[in-house]
C-alpha cells in the first residue's frame, strides 16, 4: 500500500485510483517597469532609502522575504478532485 493520497480528499492514489494529477502552482513577484526621470533621480535621498529598506528586511525571516518574491506548491489529486479542481482552480472569497 502506498502513502500516495490525495491532498484535497485524502484517498488513496494508487489503491483506489488508475491515475493521479498534480497540480503546480508558482506565486511569483511581478514588477511593473520603473518610469523614472533624471529629476527624479537626483533629488532621491538613496541613502535614507537604503536605510529604510534595511529595516524592512531585518524585521523579517529570510523565509518571509523568499515567500514575498517566489513560492511554488505542489499537490496530488484524485480524477474527482482534479476535475472539481478544473471547474473552480481559484474561488472567490465572500466580501467582508
Amino acid at each position: 500500500m502506498s502513502d500516495l493520497a490525495c491532498d484535497r480528499c485524502g484517498r488513496s492514489l494508487l489503491v483506489f485510483e488508475d491515475v493521479r494529477y498534480e497540480v503546480v502552482i508558482r506565486v511569483t513577484a511581478a514588477y511593473d517597469p520603473l518610469e523614472l526621470d533624471l529629476d527624479t533621480i537626483a533629488k532621491a535621498d538613496v541613502s535614507a532609502e537604503l536605510e529604510r529598506l534595511a529595516r524592512a528586511v531585518g524585521k523579517k525571516t529570510a523565509q518571509e522575504l523568499e515567500d514575498e518574491v517566489w513560492k511554488e506548491l505542489k499537490f496530488d489529486l484524485c480524477g474527482r478532485c482534479q476535475r472539481e479542481y478544473l471547474k473552480d482552480p481559484l474561488p472567490r472569497r465572500p466580501d467582508p
